[in-house]
């Protein structure tokens, strides 16, 4: 095995830190899953760091899991970067067209891309990804690839998407303080619709919502092209709390109750159908309605499937998306989840797992590993598209870590052993 051609996703979420670590096989179309480690994680609230000693030691534990695994160490990671710091704007390049004869050349369009960035930041913000949607040539819209094509003046129309810079940076030093370098940081929405959706349903309109455990994520896609990102600060921990502050009870019974007996649909659950909590305690016998539990479950489901709603509503998509929801993340595997978003979001409705790869590890099947795979996923696409040349690249090459994430990088390189 040959440890450069080793790509690994890391996923630090809320609760748990993943990672996947992959390599493309055959002719480069698939991509098969050697790898995959989960460990707790501390020092994370909300998908920001808030203790930067927790998380090194967290994320230090999930790559050892995965390296005893394959065997080689892990060098790199692609990184997950999430929390309700995100934002999202769109921003339009203007250039004209270098060449003489007036032909487009992939100078020009990386011209347009950088005329896009320049962008006015809100202060102590970064720009994450720079992802052109479409061109315009001379008036003529809806271009993909303009490369080629004759005209004198090129327009872009980009999505920025932006994060706090001190949250960047302390995401980095808690990766690079492990030892691993970053070949570079993802929004995670983006890696897990990588890894769930296909060109066809962002062709005709979808949206990709990551329900974790503190936040819920989402992306809407439409003509290929993506619409809108957000992150939204609830996610399924808050339906543990809620169960046990209705019954009064500890957060691991809580959570055993959610997974065994909750759901996101209370209709259908008989009120006679009862709950012990002294026997998931280990106390005397505790009888509760589970008609109760699954009240207080959906509750938080329609609360979460609210929020959702209100983003679409932003870019007029409310229950006008043919694809439907893809759900996905570990709040998605909560029994009645894609029924609730039916109900909810008036929209079809699937859990997303990811395709088009290839593992005899189980757990990739598991909604809650979708973004790690989906880095993993992503990392293979840039690293094909820098091979390839041509458009592809400027979709992750742009956006790489500035030079603010940069000094971090060398500072700790002088510092680690190597």
């Amino acid at each position: 095995m040959v440890e450069k051609d080793l790509i690994a996703g890391l996923d630090v979420g809320s609760t748990v830190i993943r990672l996947a670590v992959g390599q493309v096989v055959g002719d480069g179309e698939k991509i098969h899953i050697i790898g995959s480690a989960e460990a707790p994680a501390e020092g994370i609230s909300k998908g920001i760091i808030s203790s930067i000693e927790d998380a090194v030691s967290s994320v230090s534990v999930c790559v050892e899991k995965a390296e005893r695994m394959i065997g080689v160490p892990v060098e790199s990671v692609w990184v997950g970067i999430s929390g309700s710091h995100i934002i999202s704007q769109e921003s339009r390049g203007v250039v004209a067209v270098a060449r003489a004869d007036g032909e487009i050349s992939e100078d020009d369009v990386e011209r347009s891309i950088e005329a896009a960035r320049t962008v006015a930041t809100p202060p102590n913000y970064e720009i994450l990804h720079v992802i052109p949607k479409s061109f315009t040539v001379d008036g003529q819209v809806g271009i993909k690839d303009p490369i080629g094509m004759t005209g004198v003046r090129l327009e872009v129309d980009t999505q920025i998407i932006q994060g706090l810079s001190s949250q960047i940076k302390n995401l980095t030093k808690a990766v690079y303080r492990t030892g691993v370098n970053i070949q570079d940081l993802v929004l995670s929405i983006l890696a897990t619709a990588e890894a769930v959706l296909a060109n066809r349903q962002k062709e005709l309109g979808v949206a990709v919502v990551n329900i974790g455990g503190s936040t819920t994520s989402l992306a809407v896609f439409e003509e290929g092209d993506i619409l809108h990102t957000a992150v939204l600060p609830v996610g399924s921990d808050h339906i543990t709390s809620d169960i046990a502050i209705g019954l009064r009870i500890s957060i691991d019974t809580a959570e055993k109750i959610k997974l065994e007996y909750g759901s996101a649909l209370s209709n259908g659950v008989s009120k006679r159908e009862e709950i012990d909590i002294g026997e998931l305690e280990g106390q005397e016998s505790n009888f509760v309605s589970r008609k109760y539990v699954t009240e207080i479950t959906e509750a938080r489901a329609e609360e979460i499937f609210t929020k959702v709603d209100a983003e679409l509503r932003k870019v007029g998509k409310s229950g006008k998306l043919p694809a439907g929801i893809i759900l996905t993340g570990g709040g998605a595997k909560l029994t009645g989840m894609v029924e609730a978003a039916k109900k909810h979001l008036r929209l079809p409705a699937s859990l997303g797992r990811p395709f088009n790869v290839t593992s005899a590890i189980d757990k990739i099947n598991d909604p809650a590993f979708s973004t790690a795979i989906g880095l993993v996923i992503w990392g293979a696409a840039v690293a094909s598209s820098h091979q390839a040349g041509g458009l592809g690249r400027f979709f992750q090459v742009l956006p790489g870590l500035n030079s603010l994430t940069n000094q971090i990088k060398k500072f700790f390189k002088k510092i680690l052993p190597r």
